[in-house]
């Protein structure tokens, strides 16, 4: 082959005085380019000391995907030098153009990447790549440990733990969402207070001392776990999901009502479901006008709906007095409306009165890792569920947790 391809080659793969391209074979039948590079500096660095080291031996040869030349698939074949330190034992030196054990080179991984952001799911991006399944899997993998390696915490104040399913049934996964800067911290299996207690571990200790507030569910073993974890920071329990069980109230309601009077072939609820769940402005143009007739109708689900949406204004009150004054108002017309779905929330609500109100100190949400619902329900509908946790922590990380992902081209 002539030197000028092979010259080539070095220019392109970046290569250093320590390397040389031996030679450069065409397999026109199989499409593939193989380039053989060849080690011939004297002396070596040990990768574990740094010391410069000589050389006891050369590993097997290896073989990593590097990006197409043109249209063929291109591999990069060396025997790898081992340096003998008389520290650290015989150890196989660092190439420049991949990371350790890793079967691709740098770049290969960085344009791998790129696809896995862009593609529909793990499977289309091996087809593109031309990989397996597994192999797609491990890049998208040690993107992730390189990102998590690499993030800075440090500015990290504000926090929000939430809960989203994994399998079918009572199985779930506890996720960590920075809330001033959106993005998914850290996701662990489960939703016990020892599974929130590991979440919130996941954080560096000095980090754990910084944090001011945490958005949540009311959910005890959220709770308990941040009352031990972050005892500096304050809780606060999260709008949507007490308007979410305010909807399940009112949806109770709905159906021990609608069940009596269909008893009396009466159909007025029949259907109105998600309008009760509502608010009214995002009611459909076609059924306002028959919701206008049902909620000035005197049923008792009309009068459920009428408490929730003045629960709402709680949250636009000016200040943490005006909030406790409007709530002690609101908890005493739900708790004389006599309709037990609504007085259990309204309840449970006072309970935690102190949880609520300290929204106007803080003035925060899980709304961002409620934004990441959607991203992650995709994830799971793309990749048709997950059985095995660790991938399914991975993907969520790797879409949701704004990591950098690359790897280090060049070191």
């Amino acid at each position: 082959m002539k030197p000028n391809l092979k010259s080539h080659y070095a220019l392109l793969l970046g290569l250093d005085k320590n390397w040389k391209v031996e030679s450069v074979e065409l397999n026109l039948e199989g499409g593939k380019v193989s380039v053989r590079m060849k080690h011939v500096a004297k002396r070596l660095v040990c990768p574990c000391c740094g010391a410069a080291v000589g050389r006891a031996d050369f590993a097997p040869e290896r073989t990593w995907r590097h990006l197409d030349t043109m249209q063929f698939e291109t591999e990069l074949r060396a025997r790898v030098p081992r340096g003998k330190c008389g520290q650290c034992g015989v150890k196989t030196v660092e190439v420049p153009w991949a990371g350790k054990n890793s079967p691709f080179t740098w770049l290969f991984e960085d344009f791998a990447l790129e696809v896995l952001k862009a593609a529909s799911s793990v499977k289309a991006a091996g087809e593109l790549l031309g990989l397996s399944w597994n192999a797609t899997q491990r890049i998208m993998k040690r993107g992730v440990d390189r990102g998590m390696e690499r993030r800075d915490l440090s500015g990290v104040r504000r926090v929000g733990i939430d809960e989203k399913s994994f399998l079918r049934g009572q199985s779930y996964i506890s996720c960590l969402c920075d809330l001033d800067d959106p993005k998914i911290i850290e996701v662990v299996k489960g939703r016990k207070k020892e599974d929130a207690e590991a979440l919130l571990d996941t954080l560096p200790e000095e980090i754990r001392g910084e944090i001011e507030a945490v958005a949540m569910d009311m959910w005890p073993a959220f709770v308990s776990a941040v009352e031990e974890k972050l005892p500096g920071a304050e809780i606060v329990f999260d709008r949507f999901h007490v308007s979410s069980h305010m909807g399940e109230a009112v949806d109770a309601v709905r159906r021990d009502e609608h069940r009596k009077l269909m008893e009396n072939k009466d159909e007025r609820l029949k259907g109105s479901r998600y309008n009760w769940l509502r608010r009214e402005e995002n009611i459909k143009e076609e059924k306002r006008e028959e919701f206008e007739g049902l909620k000035n109708s005197g049923l008792k689900t009309a009068r459920a709906w009428a408490i929730k949406e003045l629960l709402i204004e709680f949250w636009e009150c000016r200040n943490e007095g005006f909030g406790e004054d409007f709530f002690k108002r609101w908890y005493a017309w739900a708790i004389r409306s006599r309709l037990e779905p609504v007085r259990k929330v309204a309840k449970m609500l006072k309970k935690h009165l102190d949880g609520l109100l300290a929204f106007f100190r803080h003035r925060i949400t899980n709304a961002a890792s409620e934004g990441f619902n959607s991203k992650i329900q995709s994830i799971k509908a793309a990749a048709r569920g997950f059985r095995n946790y660790e991938h399914y922590r991975t993907r969520i990380l790797f879409y949701c947790g704004n990591l950098d992902l690359r790897p280090d081209i060049g070191h």
